[in-house]
């Protein structure tokens, strides 16, 4: 076993279907060119990715590993087993950043585990780019991932988190399953107090982009067709 281990790098990809090099970096086009070796979510979404950064590149050539729900945990750490005999090795997100609402978390665990030296890659992230458009609290915020689907218990969340961000001055964040955003936003209008300021952040980085931030008052007389574009939402009261 090679004593020079191979790094572990956190490749981030666009938040939608623009040209990857609009929103990324060269750095990222760099990594790409070297690692031959990757931990995806979707291997083909991920080869459509790696082929409209580096178009000479040969996907032949390329390793795939899949992490998603349906992987198990103990193959994991064989995913790394390259970055043990000297290889590089990517993560791939499906969108945005990897680790950050990503099954990627659970491999960089593993990797720090290892003495592996993980190399966190610039790129968009939709929560960190909603939060600094909203006009909310950049100091202090939670992003707590689905809420959930039943109606009564979504709404009862929907008040605690409404209380949370009165009671901590924390902006809180959190997404939907695109099919189910207008109804989402129909609950937070039915749910929270007038006063609560609520951020729609949809589409972003792309041409269709749009990010509003209104009290509930002002959400119940505007309508926005959220269904089916990627969406995060924000409350806030202080």
């Amino acid at each position: 076993m090679s004593q020079n281990k191979g790094k572990l790098y956190l490749i981030p990809t666009t938040l939608g279907d623009n040209a990857p090099l609009e929103v990324l970096p060269i750095s990222v086009k760099k990594i790409i060119e070297i690692v031959q070796i990757y931990i995806v979510e979707n291997e083909k979404t991920a080869r459509r990715f790696i082929k409209k950064i580096k178009p000479g590149k040969k996907q032949s050539s390329l390793t795939m590993f899949q992490l998603n729900k349906f992987t198990d945990p103990i193959d994991l750490p064989s995913f790394l087993e390259p970055c043990l005999q000297g290889e590089n090795v990517g993560i791939l997100s499906e969108a945005g950043c990897p680790g950050i609402a990503d099954p990627g978390a659970d491999v960089v665990k593993i990797a720090h585990e290892k003495g592996i030296q993980v190399v966190p890659l610039v790129g968009p992230s939709s929560i960190l780019l909603a939060l600094m458009a909203s006009g909310m609290n950049g100091q202090n915020f939670a992003f707590n991932g689905y809420l959930p689907i039943d109606k009564k218990d979504r709404r009862k969340e929907l008040k605690r988190l409404e209380q949370l961000a009165y009671k901590h001055n924390q902006a809180q964040l959190f997404i939907e399953t695109p099919y189910r955003n207008n109804k989402m936003l129909e609950d937070i209008c039915q749910s929270l107090n007038n006063d609560t300021l609520v951020c729609v952040a949809c589409d972003i980085t792309l041409p269709t982009e749009y990010i509003k931030t209104k009290t509930v008052s002002e959400w119940k007389k505007n309508s926005v067709d959220l269904h089916k574009r990627p969406t995060l939402f924000i409350i806030y009261r202080n």
